[in-house]
């Protein structure tokens, strides 16, 4: 196994402005490891408030012994082996288990999707995500997603129905919406929820800061929307810990370290009943098949990178009736 890297800047189409911060790139790590005749492609997305940079993940990287990474793979055993390495670091781990993925798929002529037991036919509707931004920016976002069935927003600041307003100006497409952290009260949060069920929407992604776990619990409890865990919901450990604080959870592979993490994180999801939405860092089309590859798992999708950004250094994963189309070739079906 021969393993090497390339830093990358993702760039994004507009600023992307959330609850916390705003930024406009995405520091990429991308990954290829070769095995006989055969590549594999992954990536680590890093956003900031994950801790990871092109300088974590190449430390991390050569850390690495590949003489321990031997075909047929063992995933758990690679998982684990990677997790012993260097504590956290879920990205760059990503990056790893996405290209192994994307190998074994191609050594086996299956799709990942494939591998991951997923069915095409199974494929939900993606989401695409709008930030916080000024009236005018939003109605064209909202525009820029005319693809899409369904929208997500970022809320989280004291503007927050002006920005639902603004959008149901022009669209009456149902709404996610994402507080990443943002909300401090929780009558105001329960009164919001239930205008946002008035308007259309159909979930509410972490309301209050994840280590505040009674709030989240008490508005989960009263909502008229699904409460979905994000920031709190990274590894698997973390998705028996969301019982009774959470409807559901979302799953990215930038925060399980992959796509085998993942798929366990999904099939405990199921066995406490939790709804799953498959979602996204600011990603390539690598990230964004490695993800669509488990999205027919899972109830609700936001995989919205490749739509997002202006710099992709892959062709777009084909995409129509506001799903992304899994395809039979080898692997992640990933194309220059």
């Amino acid at each position: 196994m021969q393993l090497t890297y390339k830093p990358f800047e993702l760039e994004l189409k507009h600023p992307f402005t959330i609850a916390g911060f705003s930024r406009t790139y995405t520091p990429i790590m991308l990954v290829q490891i070769a095995h006989e005749d055969y590549i594999g492609y992954g990536e680590a997305s890093m956003v900031p408030y994950m801790g990871e940079s092109h300088k974590t993940a190449a430390a991390f990287l050569q850390k690495v012994e590949m003489e321990q990474i031997k075909y047929p793979f063992d995933n758990a055993l690679i998982n684990a082996y990677l997790d012993d390495l260097w504590p956290g670091q879920p990205a760059i781990k990503a990056a790893i288990d996405i290209a192994l993925h994307d190998m074994e798929g191609k050594i086996k002529q299956q799709p990942c999707w494939q591998l991951m037991g997923s069915s095409p036919l199974l494929m939900p509707v993606t989401a695409y995500t709008i930030g916080i931004d000024k009236p005018e920016v939003i109605i064209q976002k909202v525009k820029e997603a005319a693809a899409f069935k369904v929208i997500k927003v970022k809320l989280g600041r004291d503007n927050d129905k002006e920005l639902i307003k603004t959008i149901r100006a022009v669209t009456d497409k149902p709404l996610y919406v994402d507080a990443n952290q943002g909300w401090t009260n929780r009558e105001q949060s329960l009164d919001l929820a239930y205008w946002l069920q008035e308007q259309g929407v159909l979930l509410i992604e972490q309301p209050f800061d994840k280590a505040d776990i009674d709030s989240n619990a008490w508005l989960t409890q009263r909502s008229p929307i699904p409460v979905i865990g994000d920031e709190a919901v990274q590894r698997l450990p973390d998705v028996a810990k969301a019982k009774g604080v959470y409807n559901g959870i979302n799953i990215k592979l930038m925060k399980s370290a992959g796509m085998y993490e993942a798929r366990q994180m999904i099939l405990k999801a199921r066995e406490l009943d939790f709804s799953i939405l498959m979602g996204c860092m600011s990603e390539t089309s690598c990230g964004t098949l490695a993800g669509a590859a488990l999205a027919p798992l899972c109830n609700w999708v936001d995989l919205d990178g490749p739509f997002l950004t202006k710099n992709n250094p892959y062709q777009i994963p084909a995409f129509a009736d506001g799903k992304w189309v899994l395809s039979n070739e080898p692997g992640l079906g990933l194309y220059h």
